[in-house]
């Protein structure tokens, strides 16, 4: 390394989610000094995406003195591979579901060939819970990302868990449901995600709404209209219908994470994402469904956390951690 690529003192993180993109300008202390973000959702092939991605930069990235600052980016997506810096058959990405797109490369082309890594967006959440977060000290801890779909960021002896292939740990797509098992955009039917998302919620809720007759202020909203946010905001008043759907929500998700103990022994299953404003009404029903299907020997071991990074910080922080390795 170069003593001019040592003085850089900022590093680019990206949170590539299903619904948006943010993008981060972080120094060596863990401190965002800028940040933007665009609707991931709004392009259609990936050109487009990182020609709009581009754009938004470049406008953070004059508020710190421009791109002799920047030493490198990270990049946090869904079904990224670190080992290769791709994006690969991402079923919640319009322009990335059906192939392999070289993300890391075309946003080095782009920002004049710095060097840019990439991986899982639930591993750079890991990261960032790691060195910023609720982890610190711990080194066996799962991380799961309640957005748009279920993600995870697994650290066994404080290394994350990348696999021979770089796609280790997507416990999103276990199957949770064998008997007809929900459709999921990966191809399979019955995957966690499909369930415990905060589109899995709001499935659950129509379905709810479809196939039983208990009164519900989300009657009142046209069925495809309902987001996660509406159950969420329906049970705090105490609608029983909502209240049920995150029942059964917490249910299935507590009985994974009693499945996952018994892999890697966690310290901590640390919840992140939109879905654990839910607080809770998701809380409560898990950790019970996990104490009741968790194998004696790990039962009352691990904790159950709530990511304390406000917002996408986890993972545009883990992000730009792995941008500081290179």
């Amino acid at each position: 390394m170069s003593v001019i690529e040592e003085l850089k003192p900022y590093v680019i993180g990206l949170d590539l989610g299903g619904t948006n993109s943010v993008f981060g300008i972080v120094d060596s202390r863990g401190e965002i000094k800028a940040t933007t973000a665009i609707k991931t959702q709004a392009y259609t092939n990936v050109e487009d995406y990182v020609k709009a991605s581009l754009d938004a930069l470049h406008v953070i990235i004059e508020q710190v003195g421009g791109m002799e600052n920047i030493k490198a980016m990270g990049i946090g997506a869904p079904n990224g591979n670190y080992y290769k810096g791709t994006i690969e058959f991402a079923p919640n990405l319009a322009w990335g579901h059906d192939g392999v797109v070289p993300l890391a490369d075309m946003f080095s082309k782009g920002l004049g060939g710095i060097p840019v890594a990439l991986t899982n967006d639930a591993n750079a959440a890991a990261i960032g819970e790691m060195i910023y977060g609720v982890a610190r000290g711990m080194k066996n801890f799962i991380v799961i990302t309640l957005g748009t779909g279920v993600g995870s960021g697994i650290v066994i002896n404080g290394q994350v868990v990348y696999g021979s292939d770089g796609f280790a740990g997507e416990l999103g797509h276990v199957i949770a449901q064998k008997e007809g098992g929900r459709s999921c955009g990966c191809g399979r039917f019955g995957c966690l995600e499909t369930y415990c998302s905060a589109t899995g919620v709001a499935r659950s809720a129509r379905e709810f709404l479809e196939k039983t007759t208990t009164p519900s202020v989300l009657r009142e909203l046209k069925p495809e209209e309902i987001t996660s946010l509406d159950v969420s905001l329906a049970a705090a008043k105490g609608d029983k219908l909502a209240i049920d759907v995150y029942e059964f929500t917490g249910k299935m998700l507590g009985e994974a994470c009693a499945d996952f103990a018994a892999f890697s022994s966690p310290e901590a299953f640390i919840f992140f994402g939109g879905l654990t404003k839910a607080g809770d009404l998701l809380m409560k029903p898990l950790k019970k469904a996990y104490d009741e299907n968790v194998l004696k020997i790990f039962k009352d071991k691990a904790k159950f956390l709530i990511s304390g990074l406000e917002g996408s910080s986890a993972a545009v922080l883990g992000a730009s951690a792995v941008g500081w390795e290179l």
